[in-house]
């Protein structure tokens, strides 16, 4: 489970997409940023946990009927020799920890600026929406075609 992780984290490329998000930035994404953010600090390693956990516990039905290859979720519970809803609770567990674990460097002083943590912040809060209940990204036609709708299609008139 543990290479699972490790692999997936990587190979899902939730840190390719913080690190790309900094591009946008100009001036203020440092050669000093890149070089932090591309050795694994604790809120992007704990964002691509959140991303990772979540969409595997919604998506392993669906991708074990695609003959996928072998979930998180999958992982666990034969390693753990434990059932489908312990693991998701355990799973669950590790995903709140992460939560704690971007909180925290939020809030702790650090010499890589605010702007930065919260772009970190804001895609993992992005893939909690995605992956909260169901598979948003497999099966984007209904709710985040409803929030998509709501955002572009639909907007809150700014007075």
């Amino acid at each position: 489970m543990a290479e699972y992780i490790q692999i997936s984290t990587v190979s899902s490329a939730y840190p390719l997409l913080i690190t790309v998000s900094y591009i946008g930035m100009g001036d203020m994404a440092t050669e000093d940023i890149f070089k932090w953010v591309t050795n694994k600090p604790k809120i992007v390693t704990a964002s691509a946990m959140i991303c990772r956990i979540t969409d595997d516990i919604v998506s392993s039905e669906f991708e074990q009927q695609r003959e996928h290859i072998a979930s998180l979720l999958e992982c666990y519970m034969r390693e753990c020799d434990t059932s489908k809803e312990k693991a998701i609770q355990e799973l669950q567990k590790r995903v709140k920890d992460s939560w704690k674990d971007i909180n925290e460097e939020c809030l702790k002083p650090t010499k890589v600026p605010m702007q930065f943590l919260h772009r970190v912040l804001n895609i993992s809060r992005f893939m909690d929406v995605m992956y909260k209940d169901e598979d948003c990204y497999t099966h984007a036609e209904g709710k985040m075609k409803k929030c998509i709708e709501a955002l572009l299609v639909e907007p809150v008139p700014i007075i």
